[in-house]
């Protein structure tokens, strides 16, 4: 009974994945494969052996996963770029699941972007936390991410670190392009 359970189970998490890759790139249901997108780091800081990396792609059409219902969310004209957050162990270079992300993006002292970032699955992003971003125009930017501790069961090597929220602050410089 487990075991027919556990294929049922790798079985929609594979379907999952195969839509998701779908989504993101719609060549992936036919024969051609996804092609990566250039990724530009926006900033990188280093938390009680936390990895927080911050980048900028090309804007995306990704999916949200309810585990019912797939919303898909598409790249608009208007959207500036796709940010990207990485959370590594410094160490193992192994990703951080199960964390919360929120960006807030200021030009000067007006927030121009406040809202969640969503974990995510990309065959060529890596897993990371993100979120289409659209920006007024170009300028200098302040990045702030909170970053929420992992909500995991822990191993004695992670039993303390990671357990209150952390915000890092990065600026950036945005010019659309043409």
């Amino acid at each position: 009974m487990t075991r027919g359970i556990r294929a049922g189970a790798l079985a929609s998490a594979a379907a999952v994945v195969a839509a998701l890759l779908v989504l993101a790139c719609p060549a992936a249901s036919s024969a051609a494969v996804p092609k990566p997108v250039p990724m530009e780091p926006l900033g990188m800081a280093v938390w009680q052996g936390m990895q927080i990396m911050a980048m900028r792609s090309t804007p995306v059409t990704f999916g949200v996963f309810t585990g019912t219902t797939m919303q898909v969310v598409k790249a608009t004209k208007k959207d500036s770029f796709h940010l990207m957050v990485r959370l590594t162990d410094v160490h193992t270079k192994a990703p951080i699941p199960y964390s919360s992300v929120w960006a807030t993006i200021r030009k000067g002292n007006k927030v121009v972007f406040d809202e969640r970032q969503w974990p995510m699955l990309s065959a060529f992003m890596g897993v990371h936390y993100g979120n289409n971003v659209a920006l007024p125009g170009p300028g200098t930017y302040t990045l702030t991410l909170l970053i929420g501790p992992p909500q995991v069961a822990r191993h004695p090597e992670y039993m303390h670190v990671w357990l209150k929220p952390h915000r890092v602050t990065f600026a950036f410089q945005w010019k659309p392009t043409k």
